[in-house]
C-alpha cells in the first residue's frame, strides 16, 4: 500500500513541482504537506482549496443534466503557476484531494496530469 509520505514523494518528483498538500475534502484540512508548502499557511490553503472543488462541483451539477458529475480533476493558471487538483477515491477514512502546484516555466501540465492519475490509481486500488 502506497503510504500519504510516499505519495507525496512522488507528487514532488513531477518535473516542476514546487508544493504539494494532500487534503482530506471532507473537512478541508491538510492531511500531509510537501515541498515549499510548509513555508505557507496549509490550513488556510487546504480549506480554501477545498472549498474551490466543493463550489465547482456545485455549479457544475447545476448545469449537468442529472444534476451530478464527477471531476476527474481540475487545473487553475495564474500568473505563479499551474494549479493542479486531483480528487482521489481512496481507501482511507474519507475523500482526499492531491494538490500540487507546478511551475510555469518547467512543468509539463499533461505529464502532471498522467502521473497523477496513475498516483491516484494506485491509491484506489490498495
Amino acid at each position: 500500500m502506497l503510504g500519504i509520505e510516499d505519495c507525496l514523494t512522488e507528487v514532488m518528483a513531477i518535473p516542476g513541482a514546487l508544493d504539494a498538500i494532500l487534503i482530506d475534502q471532507t473537512s478541508g484540512m491538510a492531511v500531509a504537506v510537501g515541498g515549499g508548502s510548509r513555508h505557507v499557511d496549509t490550513e488556510k490553503s487546504a480549506a480554501g482549496l477545498s472549498e474551490t472543488l466543493r463550489a465547482t462541483l456545485d455549479g457544475l451539477a447545476t448545469t449537468s443534466p442529472g444534476g451530478t458529475i464527477r471531476i476527474s480533476d481540475m487545473i487553475i493558471t495564474t500568473d505563479n503557476g499551474h494549479h493542479l487538483l486531483r480528487p482521489l477515491e481512496t481507501v482511507f477514512d474519507g475523500p482526499l484531494v492531491i494538490y500540487v502546484r507546478l511551475d510555469l516555466e518547467r512543468s509539463n501540465l499533461a505529464l502532471a496530469r498522467h502521473r497523477l492519475q496513475a498516483l491516484s490509481g494506485r491509491l484506489i486500488t490498495t
